[in-house]
């Protein structure tokens, strides 16, 4: 039987939001050329050096249509060539003391690149967004400062103006930036739900309808074939929670969709319970948390019986992700995971241990021989800013469902039952007396 091809969804083409200011920067560019080359023509006979003037002003001609050029295109907004034309025209701006006379530059007289400098802070701001604009802003006020053999409050003027300008121009390039990669999210989300949904479509007519029927005639016919039917069911609920997940996204910017990567676990003993909404992690991190996972819920098929349950809860806090495995198996003896790391079967010490130390987060068991396991792992949330608190928020309804017992209500207030959150899988009931299904992964 032919399964359907899948294809990952790839990263929509998306036209770049700050294209609009980069023509203004272009056009702005053009006309202070436009008056340097008149301005230039009513002082020559007054410059100290008019051979050195048209230099400069041949050299500014060329640069402006190289530059509106390779602006024109995505590609050619590099970092690189920006850096040069800060210091091209800097060293452009500074040769003006060599240009004009004395007179000239005591009088606050404009020089040949007066009008076209300022294009230097436009181009910084909308590659480099307001602090790239601000500082290109204050160099260039800087420079003139420093070509004049006098301080004149004009200056201060044009100081404010130029890093006002910078500032400004780099805020609008910053939203237009965050806009870009909001639409680009959304139009790569938008095509994976398609893809999900073309999937579904064709696996729903072949392999989903199969491994039903060998299900039912399993069950019919009883003996071993019950036990292929078993696995078929369980082989079915797998399929449908891997087209539900839906191809992994490849991200060029390095991010993975954690929310999709957990529900490929999800089978008829292994129930998955995550957010509603995307939790993107950079893909080193979201490939060593799906491990970590995967590890304990396969300590659990290994270690906890065949009939064991899991449970895998994933939440994501202000400042943390927070991972918990539990399961309804046997449970640890104290001291087994030790004896176990000694005897060189590294899974827990090595594999789960180890990768969540590499992270920077934190792991805790909790464990009762005879009452379940349950492992509970905290990571700092990538995009959380350096030393910044971890979250002191209470997880209340999601953690109840991994809560052996419920604690006794203040007051005789009974504790309400939490609806299960959009997207997740149905959770057992809060009171664990009349089903005591424990909590996390197996041994190691």
């Amino acid at each position: 039987m032919a399964m359907p091809k899948s294809t990952p969804p790839q990263r929509p083409r998306v036209a770049d939001g700050r294209s609009p200011l980069w023509r203004a920067h272009n056009f702005f560019r053009s006309v202070g050329l436009v008056y340097a080359i008149v301005w230039f023509g009513m002082q020559l006979p007054h410059y100290a050096r008019p051979a050195l003037a048209a230099l400069e002003l041949v050299i500014m001609i060329g640069w402006t249509a190289f530059t509106v050029w390779r602006f024109r295109h995505r590609e050619g907004r590099t970092n690189a060539l920006v850096l040069a034309d800060q210091v091209l025209i800097s060293a452009l701006f500074l040769g003006n003391e060599l240009i004009m006379t004395e007179e000239q530059m005591n009088a606050l007289i404009p020089s040949v690149t007066t009008m076209w400098q300022p294009s230097m802070v436009t181009l910084a701001a909308v590659q480099w967004g307001w602090l790239g604009g601000g500082v290109s802003g204050a160099v260039s006020a800087l420079i003139n400062f420093l070509i004049r053999d006098s301080v004149e409050p004009l200056m201060f003027q044009d100081a404010v103006l130029l890093i006002g300008c910078g500032l400004l121009f780099g805020l609008a390039a910053d939203t237009a930036r965050r806009s870009t990669e909001r639409l680009s999210q959304a139009l790569r989300a938008e095509a994976a739900t398609a893809e999900r949904e073309r999937l579904a479509r064709s696996i729903h007519d072949s392999v989903l309808q199969v491994l039903a029927r060998v299900r039912n005639r399993g069950v019919e016919m009883g003996g071993e074939a019950a036990e292929l039917a078993r696995l078929a069911g369980e082989q079915e609920i797998a399929l449908r929670s891997l087209v539900a997940a839906g191809p992994p996204d490849h991200d060029p910017g390095g991010e993975i969709d954690l929310v999709a990567r957990l529900q490929v676990l999800r089978t008829g003993k292994v129930q998955v319970s995550v957010p509603a909404t995307e939790v993107r992690l950079p893909e080193q991190v979201g490939s060593d948390v799906l491990s970590i996972v995967r590890e304990a819920v396969e300590n659990v098929d290994r270690h906890a019986g065949p009939d064991a349950r899991a449970w895998v809860l994933l939440e994501e806090l202000p400042n943390e992700i927070v991972i918990s495995v539990r399961d309804d198996g046997p449970g640890i003896a104290e001291g087994r995971l030790d004896e176990a790391a000694a005897e060189g079967r590294m899974g827990v010490a090595q594999s789960i241990r180890g990768r969540v130390d590499h992270l920077g987060g934190t792991i805790s068991l909790d464990t009762t021989p005879g009452e379940g396991t349950e492992w509970e792992i905290r990571l700092p949330h990538p995009n959380t800013p350096p030393g910044r608190a971890a979250s002191g928020r209470t997880r209340t309804a999601a953690k109840r469902m991994f809560t052996r017992r419920t604690a006794p209500a203040a007051q005789g207030t009974a504790d309400p039952q939490p609806d299960p959150s959009p997207g997740s899988e149905p959770t057992a009931p809060e009171d664990r007396r009349a089903d005591p299904a424990p909590r996390g992964g197996g041994e190691g």
